[in-house]
């Protein structure tokens, strides 16, 4: 893979580049002898971008895996460390509903 830079891609043109990335040759391209963008297929980028995602929500589930005490609270303890009750709730919420807000 040949790193072009920028002044020698628009002399290329765009049609050019296209073509390369969907031969499935990807095109770096760089600017004062650094890589700045690079032109890859549609495929490659949905691939990456398919690959991003995962590794997101791989990192998330680690991240939960290792912060978990294992202690969980329901909704009666939540509300009474806020100082609520379900009556207080649930009527906040029937009034809700009558106003239009819900």
């Amino acid at each position: 893979m040949s790193t072009m830079t920028i002044t020698e891609a628009s002399r290329a043109g765009l049609s050019s580049l296209v073509a390369s990335a969907e031969a499935g040759v990807d095109v770096p391209l760089s600017r004062h002898g650094r890589v700045v963008a690079e032109v890859v297929s549609a495929e490659e980028i949905a691939s990456l971008r398919r690959d991003r995602d995962t590794l997101r929500d791989a990192a998330l589930v680690m991240a939960r895996f290792a912060t978990d005490t294992g202690v969980r609270t329901d909704l009666d303890q939540a509300m009474e460390s806020f100082g609520f009750t379900r009556a207080e709730l649930e009527a906040e919420i029937a009034a809700d509903i009558a106003a239009g807000r819900a």
